[in-house]
């Protein structure tokens, strides 16, 4: 599939952690997702459905507690995108998407990967909404290594105050 590719970047502890850890559940429909919270998720199911979620290198959502790490979702392999999904049911049989970001830590994808979760979406059977809820913009420090969260567009690292590249600079983590 066309686009970046964004391999694990968090940390090794974490990744070493969870390797033995159950993959996502692939969604690509409604009946995936009652599934899902049939066999997962606690009674009563909380309203919004918090979730963490991939993007898988097929276009294919994968959905896991929102507790879980997106590497134990993506089954360490490398995503289109990741972060955060909230669902909320529309009906006795159906989910709708209530809010959506691209907020992982492990992964630091890039808003632009917005595309690819619209289109994994569409095909689980969810109307996404036209946009990231709230699209995260991740940079690693060139000083101190240290992943960071851009707040206000001020691209200074929290660690150590470095300035922080303007571009996505993962690709050589």
């Amino acid at each position: 599939m066309e686009g970046r590719h964004y391999s694990y970047v968090g940390p090794i502890a974490i990744r070493d952690a969870v390797a033995a850890a159950p993959r996502g559940t692939r969604v690509n429909s409604q009946t995936d997702i009652r599934a899902y919270v049939r066999r997962y998720e606690p009674t009563p199911v909380p309203d919004p459905l918090p979730l963490t979620y991939v993007v898988d290198l097929d276009g294919d959502l994968l959905i896991a507690p929102r507790q879980s790490e997106h590497v134990a979702c993506a089954g360490g392999a490398p995503v289109l995108a990741a972060g955060e999904l909230f669902l909320s049911p529309a009906g006795p049989t159906a989910w709708e998407v209530i809010e959506v970001s691209n907020l992982s830590t492990g992964y630091c994808p890039e808003p632009d990967c917005w595309a690819h979760v619209a289109s994994a979406l569409q095909r689980a059977g969810l109307d996404p909404p036209i946009s990231f809820s709230w699209a995260v913009t991740f940079r690693r420090c060139p000083q101190c290594k240290e992943r960071n969260v851009v707040k206000d567009a001020w691209f200074v690292c929290d660690v150590c105050g470095a300035d922080l590249p303007s571009e996505w600079n993962f690709q050589d983590a």
